[in-house]
């Protein structure tokens, strides 16, 4: 398997599903229903206990589909995620010692920043695209708009109290190369095992219309 860049992977599709999963099996299924939808990126965080084991099932379902580790918040994790399957990393926030664990086992790291000077530790450690996170709360479409003033060559992937409705405001802005959402998997859906209403989400998302940069 080729290691791919996240300049590659944030354009393999609009919207990059954050995900939690229950157990190893609803893991499985989610991934499999988001696919079959025409999703090729998942991000599967470390907020269950079922996370690593979840990476390492959804990796082997299908040949196209780039599964990456959400919620890296210690080093270690890094290599542990590599090792389930995870071909990209993405964190909340972002130390030289994440930054370096990444690149020690090489694991491409989508950060998170939040504020101007996040971004400033960011861009000095090499990175062209981020996470901006908690993307809503953090001041949503206005902010990015601002933060194209000073950062003009820096790319976003907007992840944080997105849904379907606002997804397509923030993939019209010319710095957004993406947008990270929970709304894929509802949470009546995943309860009613309804994997079909997963698979109708992903279709749609996948049908929003990407950035045209």
């Amino acid at each position: 398997m080729t290691m791919k860049k996240v300049s590659d992977i944030v354009r393999l599709g609009p919207v990059i599903p954050v995900l939690a999963f229950e157990s190893v099996e609803q893991g499985e299924n989610v991934s499999r229903a988001l696919h079959a939808g025409g999703v090729k990126v998942l991000e599967i965080t470390l907020r269950t206990e079922a996370g690593l084991k979840s990476i390492e099932r959804a990796s082997q379902l299908a040949e196209d589909i780039v599964v990456g580790v959400g919620t890296l918040t210690k080093p270690e994790h890094c290599a542990q995620a590599k090792k389930a399957g995870a071909q990209f990393g993405v964190s909340p926030g972002l130390t030289k010692e994440l930054h370096q664990a990444a690149l020690d086992c090489g694991l491409p790291l989508l950060p998170g920043v939040m504020t101007p000077s996040d971004i400033l530790v960011a861009m000095d450690l090499g990175y062209e695209i981020v996470k901006l996170f908690p993307a809503q709360q953090a001041g949503g479409v206005s902010m990015l708009q601002a933060l194209n003033g000073p950062f003009p060559t820096l790319k976003f992937c907007p992840t944080g109290g997105i849904s379907a409705e606002t997804a397509p405001t923030f993939l019209a802005l010319p710095n957004v190369v993406c947008v990270g959402g929970s709304w894929l998997t509802p949470k009546a859906a995943l309860a009613a095992q309804n994997w079909d209403e997963v698979t109708r989400l992903a279709r749609a998302a996948t049908e929003l219309a990407p950035p045209a940069h």
